[in-house]
This record gives C-alpha cells, structure tokens and sequence, in this order.
C-alpha cells in the first residue's frame, strides 16, 4: 500500500514507515502534484483544495489533527473516506492552563532584578495578584480538548461553563453549567477568561466578535487555541487595542506562510504588537508525545484499511 504524508507534516514519514514496516510504502512530498492524478492509496494531509482532491485516486485522506476545515470533502470521489485524529488535548489543555495562571499571578508586574541595592524597595511595594479558585472559565467548545482543559482548571478551584452548539456535553468531566452558544454573551459577564477550542465551521466563523469581547471586559482573558477565524479579527484588535477586553493568549493566526512565502503576517492588524496580547506560533500541542500518539493512531487506521475492518475517527465516511 502507498502512503503520501503531505505538506507540513512530510517530515514525519519516517516516523510512520516505522510503525507500518516494509509491508507499506510510505513516502513524504513537501507539495502535491500541480496537476494530473495524485496517486497513493493513503493520503496524510491537513490541507486539500478542491482541484487536488478531485485528483486524488485513492482509498483514505487521513488528516494528523482534529481541524478538517482545509480539506475540501465534497470535492472527494464519493469512495473515499476522511478520518482524523486526536490525542492533542493533553499538550493543549496545559498549554491553556498555563495561560490561565499566568494571568492570574500576572508575572509581568514583578521586578527583573532582586540584587541588593534593589531588594529593600522591590519587597516594599511587591503587589497583589489575583487567585484563580473560585473565578469562572467559559470554554467554547466541549470535545476532546474542551474536556480536558475542563478537568485541569478544575482542579485549580475554577468553574466551568461549557459552551456548545447543543446545549448538552458528552463527557466524564461534566462542567458546572452548560450553555449553547446563542448565550455565550448572557454568561461572559460573568467569567475571567473565555476559551476557544471548537472547530471552525459556517457557524463559529466570527462567533466571537466585539459583543462577546466586550462582555468579557477589561479584566478577561481570552485564549485561542481554536482557529484564528472564530474570533472576528477586526473586533480582536480593536477590542484589545483600545482596552475593552483585557488581555489575550493567541496560538492560532489568521494568516499562514505557504511554502517558499517570505514576509506574511499573521494578522492584517498588528495584533502581535499590542502589550496585552502574549503571540505564540501555533505550538500549544507539538510536543514529543502528541507525535507519538498520533501517528500510532494513522498507523492504526491504515492497518485496518488494509485489512478491511472499520476505520477509527471517520469524519466523512464513504459514500
């Protein structure tokens, strides 16, 4: 069997041959044919625009993460299957809980130097900072992630209200009250920081705009880990520039660098210049350990693929 690992994640073929041994063909390709068929059984990709998955001649598209919203599926032949994979939540969830912290201790307010000449005046005007236990964290989202950041935050004393498109959580951590998220602005007021973990579809494109921003004010914290597109990127600037939200924590971006691109920014506003905003770059889940899971996970599927048992994380199924 022929397997393509794709794009960004073309570096991990090796990984993956690894794990399916001689008996597969595992192959990485930094960009996909520009025209003609794309010919492998398995295709490993996060990213497929319509012309290259009408190309696409074989049995599976397997994405190495949770976010299909860059596959164009009904572009497909209806024969194939698209499956994803989880197992980010662990990384994501300390990644939030981190942010979470940091906001509260607010670290940033202490002094750099402790030396002696400095040390009696730093001790006399050390400040205040605030405590996580008892403040409230609405999470966008109550899936993989979503559950998880539940469990951590609390167990740090916080509430949560779980926000989704229902109403309703299927989950062992169950959050102290759930809402859908028509009233996500109704709960704002009264939450610390507000998490965006939910995929990116039609409905949460731009859910997050200057209402909800503003709902959760001047002392809020917003986190994204989520897509960039869910929170307006208007609105978070604006909101954030001129102080009607806080602060935020940002992992995901509105702009990406394709291959060879030079001089991209992440945002059409200078988000990342603003001193209420901590930037990363799209890292909250790559640890060792993610790598590990997830393509255990492909290599998993692909097995069963072969031996034609039922496929594990199928987001399209076969039509």
């Amino acid at each position: 069997m022929k397997i393509l690992v794709a794009g960004l994640h073309a570096p991990n073929a090796p990984r993956l041959a690894a794990l399916l041994g001689a008996d597969h063909d595992v192959q990485a390709a930094s960009a996909l044919p520009a025209q003609g068929p794309i010919e492998a059984d398995v295709l490993v990709t996060n990213r497929l625009g319509a012309d290259e998955a009408a190309r696409f001649q074989g049995r599976l598209v397997h994405v190495p993460g949770a976010g299909v919203d860059a596959i164009s599926q009904d572009a497909l032949p209806a024969a194939c299957p698209v499956c994803n994979v989880h197992g980010h939540e662990i990384p994501i969830a300390e990644y939030v809980t981190h942010a979470l912290l940091d906001h509260f201790l607010q670290p940033w307010r202490l002094p750099t130097e402790l030396d002696a000449r400095a040390w009696p005046a730093v001790y006399a005007a050390r400040p205040y900072h605030r405590e996580a236990a008892g403040s409230t964290v609405a999470i966008l989202g109550y899936g993989h992630i979503g559950e998880e950041i539940g469990r951590r935050v609390r167990a740090l004393g916080m509430r949560v209200i779980a926000v989704t498109r229902s109403g309703k959580v299927d989950a062992d951590i169950v959050p102290d009250e759930i809402v859908t998220t028509a009233q996500l602005e109704d709960v704002l007021p009264r939450c610390a920081a507000l998490v965006l973990c939910c995929p990116l579809t039609p409905e949460t494109r731009g859910r997050v705009g200057a209402a909800a921003l503003e709902a959760l004010g001047p002392d809020g914290l917003l986190i994204n880990v989520a897509r960039a597109e869910v929170a307006d990127e208007q609105a978070l600037y604006a909101c954030l520039a001129d102080g009607r939200l806080g602060r935020a924590v940002l992992d995901v971006w509105y702009r990406y660098p394709a291959e060879g691109e030079v001089d991209v920014a992440p945002s059409a506003f200078p988000i990342h210049a603003l001193p209420n905003v901590r930037c990363t770059p799209h890292v909250s889940a790559l640890t060792p350990g993610l790598l590990e899971r997830r393509y255990a996970f492909i290599a998993d599927n692909i097995r069963a693929l072969a031996a034609g048992t039922p496929l594990r994380g199928v987001v399209r199924a076969a039509r």
